[in-house]
C-alpha cells in the first residue's frame, strides 16, 4: 500500500487528501491532517474520490485513447496521439492561415493546473498571437477579480481562513457555505463554539443551511445587494461609524461615493431589497465593528465571505466593489479577522488568473491593456508581441461561433454545453464551428457529443503540478498512479500541440516551449519555474519559493519574494495598496436594477445554485449513486403558495420558459424561498434532465433558462437569476425504470438511457444506491423517469427493458397495449433465503412507483407480494415503511431515523445534537449534514414547545 499526498479537485478550498494506493488502482482517500487547509478533514464529495476513480468507473466513463469523428453525427473511432495531434495542428493552421488567429479560441477549466494554464495561455497568445483565450472562471470569479482591481489594486484576496478564528462579526453574502465550501463552513463552526458573541449576518434570498447559523438574516430580493451595501454606508456615515482617519490616510475618491450613497437611505433600501431599514442599520453597526468598542479603543473586527450571489450578475463588480466598500469605511481590512475574502468556486480558478489565463489578462497579474506590461510579457516568452485587443470571453466567445466569426474551438476539462447560460446559443456555436477539440477526462460529457476530435487528459489522482486555493495557497498535486489507457497530462497534449504548430507559424526559430525532463514532475516544475519568474516584482510575487520547497515544506501562500522565508498570510496591514499612488479606490456604485426583471409574462424569479453532494456538470461526483442521497432527482423547488396558486402538488411536473427556452421539471414546495421566487440547483444540465421541445428539438436542461447578459466590468454572466413562466405539465403517460446492476455496466447502461431522454417530451435518468454494506462499496442502480401525451412506440421500452435486464424469462409481466399499460419486475433470490425486488418498469399508470421503489431500494423482501407486485395502486398490498431521505451520506442515516430518535433526546438543542451524534453518529464523519441536524433539532425543540403551550 502507498500514500501520496495531493489536493482535492473539488472547490477553492484547496483541502489536501492522502490517496491510498496498490499498484496501478486508488484504493482509499483521508483527508490530510498536515495541510492548513482542511487539517484532516473533508465533504461528502472529497471523502468519496477514490470511489470515482475506480476500476468500474473508469472503464465506463473515461476517455481513454484520441478519437475522431469523420464527420459530424457519426460515431467517433479510435486513432493514435501522433495522428491526432497532426489532425489538430493541421487544422488549426489551416484556420489560421484562412481567417487570421482570431478565428480561433481557447475555452478552459478553473480546475486545470497552474502548468497546464500556463502553457495554454502562451500557445493562445504567445505563438498563435490571439487574446481569445477564456476559461469558465469567467462563470465563477472575474466579478471578485474586477472588484478587487477596481477598490485595491490587484486581484489578491487579502485574508485568510485563520481569520475566521479571529472575527468578531462574519457577513456572508451570497454563498450558502455551508453546501458550498462545506470545510469553511467546519471552521465557521469551530469559531462560533469558541466564541459564542460572534455575530453572524447572511445576506441571500433563500433561507439556506448557512442562514440558519445566522443571528442576523437577510433575505433580499435578487439582485439587489448593491442598494444593500450602500445603505449600510449611509447608516455607517450618518451615525459616525466610519473611520474618517483610515479613509484620509489610505484611500482615494470617497466624496463621489458619498454622493452616490446619500439618497440609499434603510428606507429605499427596504423598498428595493425587501428588508426592514432595522435590520438594516442593525447589519450595519455589527459590521462597523462599533458595538461595545470602548472610546478610541479598537473595533470588533468583521470578515465577509461572498461567492456566486455577488459575481454571477449584471452587476457583479459593482456588488463586489459595494461590499469592499465597507471594509475601507470602517479600516476593516488586514487586520487579523478582519477584510473581505471571496470564496473561490473552483480549485485553481486562482491559479489561472496568476497566469493570465484569461481573454483580458496578462501574467502576473498584468493588464492587457498596459503596453508596458505587454512588452514586459514579449520578452519574457521570446516573442516580438502580444496582441493588444482583449479577446472574447466565454459568452462572447461561444456567440462569437454561434455567429460564424469563430470557427475553431479548443475546449479543456470544462464541458459549456452544461454549464454556459443561453444553452440554446451554445450548441448553435458548437454545431456551427468548422473544427471542434475537446481535451477532457470524462466522456460522458455533452460537451463531448459535439467534438471532432476527442483527446483524453488525466485527472485527480493521475496528474503533476500546482494549485492555488482562496486564501493564496499554492498546494502540490501529485500523482497516486499511472494514467489509465492513453490518457496524457493536459500540459503535455497542449505542448504537444504547441511544437507542431511551431513548425508551421515560427518555421526555423527556437522553440518557444523549451521544458524537458526525464520524468512528468520535472517537466511540470520546469513550466513551474517559468510562471514564478513572470511574478518577480508583481504583487504575486513567489521568486523565494521553489519546487523542492514546496516538497519539503508543503503549501505556502503568496507573496513570496526572493529572500522571504514564508509567505505572507494577510495584505495590507500596512494600508498601502497595489495603485500608483498607494492608496485604496473607493468608486461609484449605484444599484443597477436586475438584466431580466420578473414580468407579467415571466413572472417569477429563477436562481441556480449547489447541491450539498454535487460538483458542477457531475462528471465525476454523477458516477456515485449514493452522492444522489440527499438531492436525489432534478426538481424546481417553490414557495408553498406558489404551487398552491398554480394548482401544482409536489412532484408534479412543469413547463418551466424563460425568454430564450424551456424545459419541464417535477415541482417541489420549499418555504426557504419568498414567493415569487425559484430556485433549481445548476448541476441539472442535458446529461441527467431532458426530453424534447414540441418543436423536436432535445431539451438542454437548466441552463436552456439562464441569460447571456453579463456585467459590463468583468463579463461576467448573470447566471444567478432568470425571469421565468411555471405552467402545469399535462403529460398522462408516465413512466418509471429502476434497476440494480453489476458496479461494471450501471454507469454505462446510465449512458445508455439517457440517450434515449429526448425519445420523450419529459425524462430524467440519475444513479442510485443503497445502504452500504459492512465490507464494500454500496450496490448502485439507475433510474428513469419520463413522460408523454401518448404511449410511445413499442420499441423504446423494449430497449429500456433490455438495457435492465427486465427482458429475461423470470420477468413477471402485465401488459394493455389498448390501455397503454405496460408493467414489468424482475426478482432476485438472495443467499439468506429473502426475495428481492431487483428491477422495475411502470409505462402508463405509474401510481405505484413510490412503493415498489422503496421495496427495491431498500432491498426488502417481496416474497409474499408474488404478482401483486403488478397492481396499479398507490396504496401498497402489504404495508411498506420506508426509511426517507438520506440526510448523513457517509453513514446511510436518514431523516426518518433522526426523527425518531430526537423523540427519544431532551435537554438544549446542542445537548439533543450531541445525544443524536452519539446513537446515529450522523455528522460525525465529513460534517456536511450538521447544519440539515441542526435544523432538525431546532424543528424538534420547537415542536415540543408548541405542544406545551398548546395543552397548558
Amino acid at each position: 500500500m502507498q500514500e501520496t499526498r495531493s489536493t482535492c479537485p473539488y472547490c477553492g478550498v484547496g483541502c489536501g487528501v492522502i490517496i491510498q494506493s496498490d499498484g496501478d488502482t486508488i484504493t482509499g482517500v483521508r483527508g490530510d491532517p498536515h495541510h492548513p487547509a482542511n487539517f484532516g478533514r473533508l465533504c461528502t464529495k472529497g471523502s468519496t474520490l477514490h470511489l470515482t476513480a475506480s476500476r468500474p468507473v473508469t472503464l465506463q466513463t473515461r476517455l481513454l485513447q484520441p478519437q475522431l469523428r469523420p464527420q459530424r453525427g457519426q460515431a467517433a473511432h479510435p486513432i493514435d496521439w501522433d495522428a491526432a495531434l497532426d489532425t489538430a495542428a493541421q487544422r488549426f493552421a489551416a484556420t489560421i492561415d484562412r481567417y487570421g488567429p482570431d478565428a480561433v479560441g481557447f475555452y478552459l477549466s478553473g480546475q486545470l493546473l497552474t502548468e497546464d494554464y500556463y502553457v495554454f495561455n502562451k500557445l493562445a497568445k504567445g505563438l498563435i498571437g490571439t487574446n481569445n483565450i477564456d476559461t469558465n472562471s469567467r462563470l465563477c470569479m472575474s466579478s471578485a477579480v474586477a472588484g478587487y482591481k477596481a477598490t485595491l489594486g490587484a486581484d489578491a484576496p487579502p485574508a485568510c481562513y485563520d481569520d475566521l478564528a479571529h472575527a468578531q462579526c462574519l457577513f456572508i453574502a451570497g454563498s450558502n457555505t455551508a453546501w458550498a465550501h462545506p470545510i469553511v463552513f467546519r471552521r465557521i463552526e469551530d469559531a462560533r463554539a469558541a466564541n459564542p458573541a460572534m455575530k453572524i449576518i447572511v445576506a441571500d434570498p433563500r433561507r439556506t443551511d448557512t442562514a440558519a447559523m445566522a443571528d442576523l438574516f437577510l433575505p433580499l430580493l435578487p439582485g439587489s445587494d448593491v442598494m444593500l451595501f450602500n445603505a449600510m454606508l449611509h447608516v455607517m456615515l450618518r451615525e459616525g461609524w466610519v473611520d474618517q482617519g483610515y479613509i484620509a490616510r489610505h484611500t482615494s475618491g470617497f466624496a463621489d461615493l458619498q454622493a452616490v450613497v446619500q439618497d440609499c437611505t434603510p428606507e429605499r433600501a427596504a423598498a428595493v431589497c425587501g428588508l426592514p431599514p432595522q435590520d438594516i442599520a442593525t447589519a450595519a453597526r455589527w459590521f462597523a465593528g462599533v458595538e461595545g468598542m470602548a472610546e478610541g479603543g479598537p473595533r470588533r473586527p468583521t470578515l465577509s465571505l461572498y461567492c456566486q450571489g455577488l459575481n454571477q450578475s449584471t452587476s457583479g463588480t459593482a456588488k463586489n466593489a459595494a461590499l469592499i466598500h465597507l471594509h475601507l469605511a470602517c479600516g476593516q481590512i488586514g487586520q487579523p479577522g478582519a477584510g473581505p475574502f471571496s470564496l473561490t468556486g473552483q480549485p485553481n480558478a486562482m491559479g489561472g488568473r496568476e497566469v493570465g489565463g484569461l481573454a483580458n489578462l496578462l501574467p502576473a497579474h498584468r493588464d492587457m491593456a498596459n503596453p508596458d506590461h505587454r512588452t514586459e510579457v514579449a520578452r519574457l516568452w521570446g516573442v516580438e508581441s502580444v496582441p493588444a485587443r482583449p479577446g472574447k470571453t466565454a459568452v462572447e466567445m461561444f456567440q462569437a461561433a454561434a455567429d460564424g466569426a469563430i470557427k475553431a474551438l479548443w475546449i479543456a476539462c470544462t464541458n459549456p454545453a452544461q454549464s454556459l447560460p443561453d444553452q440554446t446559443t451554445v450548441r448553435r456555436a458548437l454545431q456551427r464551428a468548422e473544427f471542434v477539440v475537446v481535451q477532457e477526462a470524462f466522456a460522458t460529457t455533452a460537451t463531448a457529443q459535439y467534438a471532432d476530435l476527442l483527446l483524453p487528459a488525466t485527472t485527480w489522482g493521475e496528474k503533476t503540478g500546482t494549485v492555488t486555493n482562496s486564501e493564496r495557497r499554492i498546494s502540490r498535486v501529485r500523482a497516486a498512479v499511472a494514467a489509465p489507457g492513453g490518457a496524457r497530462h493536459d500540459w503535455q497534449i497542449t505542448l504537444a500541440l504547441a511544437q507542431r504548430l511551431e513548425r508551421h507559424l515560427r518555421p526555423g526559430q527556437p522553440t518557444l516551449f523549451p521544458y524537458a525532463g526525464d520524468t512528468a514532475q520535472a517537466c511540470a516544475e520546469a513550466i513551474w519555474n517559468e510562471h514564478r519568474e513572470t511574478t518577480r516584482g508583481r504583487d504575486l510575487d513567489i521568486t523565494g519559493l521553489t519546487w523542492a520547497a514546496l516538497e519539503a515544506d508543503g503549501p505556502q501562500q503568496w507573496p513570496y519574494p526572493s529572500g522571504a522565508r514564508a509567505g505572507r498570510a494577510r495584505l495590507y496591514a500596512d494600508g498601502v495598496f497595489p495603485t500608483p499612488d498607494g492608496r485604496a479606490r473607493f468608486v461609484p456604485t449605484a444599484w443597477q436594477p436586475l438584466a431580466e426583471p420578473p414580468s407579467a409574462r415571466y413572472p417569477f424569479s429563477l436562481t441556480t445554485g449547489r447541491l450539498r453532494d454535487q460538483w458542477h456538470g457531475m462528471s465525476r461526483t454523477g458516477t456515485l449513486g449514493r452522492l444522489f442521497g440527499h438531492a436525489s432527482e432534478p426538481a424546481l423547488q417553490m414557495h408553498p403558495q406558489d404551487l398552491q396558486r398554480l394548482q401544482l402538488a409536489a412532484g408534479d411536473l412543469a413547463h418551466v420558459t424563460s425568454a430564450r427556452g424551456s424545459i419541464i421539471a417535477p415541482v417541489q414546495a420549499d418555504d426557504t424561498l419568498a414567493p415569487g421566487q425559484a430556485f433549481m440547483a445548476m448541476h441539472w444540465g442535458g446529461e441527467y434532465l431532458g426530453g424534447r421541445s414540441s418543436t423536436g428539438r432535445p431539451l438542454a436542461g437548466v441552463n436552456a433558462l439562464t441569460t447571456p447578459a453579463f456585467c459590463p466590468g468583468s463579463k461576467q454572466p448573470e447566471l444567478k437569476h432568470a425571469a421565468v413562466k411555471v405552467l402545469k405539465a399535462e403529460l398522462p403517460w408516465t413512466l418509471l425504470a429502476m434497476a440494480w446492476l453489476p458496479e461494471d455496466e450501471v454507469l454505462a447502461a446510465r449512458e445508455a438511457l439517457a440517450a434515449l431522454m429526448p425519445e420523450l417530451p419529459f425524462a430524467h435518468c440519475v444513479p442510485f444506491s443503497g445502504a452500504a454494506p459492512a465490507a464494500g462499496p454500496p450496490r448502485t442502480g439507475v433510474l428513469l423517469r419520463g413522460a408523454a401525451h401518448e404511449a410511445p412506440p413499442p420499441a423504446l421500452l423494449a430497449r429500456i427493458e433490455h438495457l435492465l435486464h427486465l427482458d429475461g424469462p423470470g420477468t413477471l409481466r402485465y401488459a394493455d397495449r389498448r390501455r397503454a399499460q405496460h408493467r414489468a419486475a424482475r426478482l432476485q433470490r438472495q443467499a439468506d433465503g429473502r426475495t428481492t425486488l431487483d428491477a422495475l418498469l411502470l409505462a402508463g399508470n405509474g401510481s405505484a412507483g413510490g412503493w415498489l421503489r422503496t421495496l427495491l431500494q431498500e432491498e426488502l423482501p417481496v416474497q409474499t407480494y408474488g404478482r401483486l407486485l403488478l397492481l396499479p395502486t398507490q396504496q401498497p398490498p402489504v404495508a411498506v415503511a420506508a426509511r426517507g431521505k438520506r440526510v448523513c451520506v457517509c453513514l446511510n442515516v436518514t431523516d426518518t431515523d433522526i426523527t425518531e430518535r430526537l423523540g427519544q433526546c431532551q435537554g438544549s438543542p446542542a445537548e439533543r445534537l450531541a445525544q443524536l451524534q452519539g446513537a446515529l453518529r450522523c455528522g460525525t464523519q465529513c460534517g456536511s449534514c450538521v447544519p440539515e441536524l441542526k435544523r432538525m433539532v431546532q424543528a424538534a425543540v420547537a415542536g415540543i414547545g408548541t405542544t406545551a403551550v398548546q395543552a397548558a
